[in-house]
């Protein structure tokens, strides 16, 4: 049976909520620090699926998913710091997911997955985690994409500068669709994605931001993409694969979040394979 119980970091850089998820019926091996997408504009820390609980929870992980601050509210280098104190809130005090001290692995879809990333590649990590599971992440490490028009969002019906207006200047830590997701539409239609995260310069972002000057991370990478991906193009992931010589699994799907599907066959391949990777890098 599935468990799900909340916790409050009050000791980070700004106060988070985790929702903790373990199987009590299996002795648990490893902790899954998991991160969720929404383009670092909307999004949740409930939005694993069922599926994807199931499957990691009865292979003995204890899946832990936080929040961390939204743009444009706030930029990346708030939201970043946010989450490295939320992993070493894990290192310091283990007790506090867990009935003992576990190892632990990096998890996320998306920009979650581009979070745990930089956060890996920062080395302000008290330690480095077994594994890093990337479900069509990204790293900055090819042009242009994220910074002009995006043709499938194109597609869609414009949205007006007007849906900035909708969200709240303070800092906060959901993002529901109905408000939120119109900003990262209007986002990838026009080009400005970056400037709702970040202020600064290109050459100050390439440095700190992507993982351009990242030669190596701290630990094995799994990396999952569709070649149709509609937000992050394959070459982002290919360059991703090749400078870390990641393990891959690639779908033909014309969607970003393709494992969102729980009836795929291709979803239940992609979770055996990541269960797989999390048995391995536990030896």
């Amino acid at each position: 049976m599935i468990t799900q119980k909340e916790i409050t970091l009050n000791e980070t850089s700004y106060p988070v909520k985790a929702t903790i998820y373990q199987n009590t019926d299996i002795v648990p091996r490893a902790c899954v620090l998991y991160f969720h997408g929404g383009g670092l504009l909307y999004g949740s820390r409930l939005d694993l699926p069922e599926l994807h609980l199931n499957s990691l929870t009865d292979a003995g992980c204890v899946i832990i998913s936080y929040d961390y601050p939204l743009a444009p509210a706030v930029k990346i280098d708030f939201i970043i710091n946010n989450v490295v104190d939320s992993i070493n809130h894990y290192v310091k005090h283990p007790m506090r997911y867990a009935a003992r001290e576990l190892p632990y692995f990096l998890w996320g879809r998306s920009a979650g997955a581009y979070l745990c990333l930089l956060a890996s590649a920062s080395g302000r990590l008290l330690l480095p985690p077994n594994g890093i599971l990337s479900y069509y992440g990204y790293g900055f490490l090819c042009d242009s994409w994220f910074s002009t028009p995006s043709k499938y969002y194109c597609t869609l019906p414009a949205v007006p500068e007007s849906c900035l207006l909708a969200v709240s200047d303070r800092v906060h830590t959901e993002g529901d669709l109905d408000t939120h997701y119109s900003i990262y539409v209007y986002a990838r239609q026009t080009g400005t994605w970056k400037s709702l995260f970040y202020d600064g310069r290109d050459k100050c972002f390439f440095l700190d931001y992507s993982l351009r000057a990242c030669d190596k991370l701290p630990a094995p990478l799994f990396c999952a993409h569709s070649i149709n991906d509609t937000d992050v193009p394959y070459s982002e992931f290919l360059e991703l694969c090749g400078k870390y010589r990641a393990e891959k699994f690639i779908v033909s799907r014309a969607m970003h979040d393709f494992d969102r599907d729980e009836t795929d066959s291709l979803t239940v391949q992609l979770l055996k394979a990541t269960v797989h990777f999390l048995e391995i890098h536990l030896i």
